[in-house]
């Protein structure tokens, strides 16, 4: 089996049918259906007629799990395995546990820097209203 198209970002298409995914990656749509019940990770967004449209993101999956499941052959846990374990190697935790520090220091400083204005904008307020009007 070859795979007729290898770069799913090639032509720029946002989203694929089943069928196009099946006649990219030499498989039958049945497969691809079914390995969605398999692979967890995988879930294609359906249109309004409940068709299966995949993203380019969701079809190099779908080719890595080809390339695991027929080139390497790994039973589906295997693939499922390994697919796991790459995930966890692409992002690390520490990673996203500074960024998320990061971004929450960020909105600390956004929150300090609106109250310190409100403050400011209420002391002079305050004092607007303590000065004597000036009869005219």
């Amino acid at each position: 089996m070859a795979i007729r198209k290898l770069d799913p970002d090639a032509d720029g298409k946002l989203y694929r049918s089943i069928s196009e995914v099946s006649e990219m990656l030499d498989v039958k749509p049945h497969v691809l259906r079914y390995w969605e019940t398999q692979f967890s990770m995988l879930r294609p967004k359906k249109n309004r007629a409940g068709n299966r449209m995949y993203r380019p993101e969701e079809v190099r999956l779908l080719l890595r799990i080809r390339e695991l499941l027929y080139g390497k052959r790994f039973t589906i846990a295997g693939a499922r395995r390994t697919l796991l374990a790459e995930r966890r190697e692409d992002s690390p935790q520490g990673e996203l546990e500074f960024a998320e520090a990061e971004r929450r220091m960020l909105i600390y400083e956004v929150k300090e820097g609106l109250r310190d204005i409100v403050s400011r904008l209420r002391a002079g307020r305050e004092a607007r209203d303590l000065e004597p009007t000036r009869a005219g």
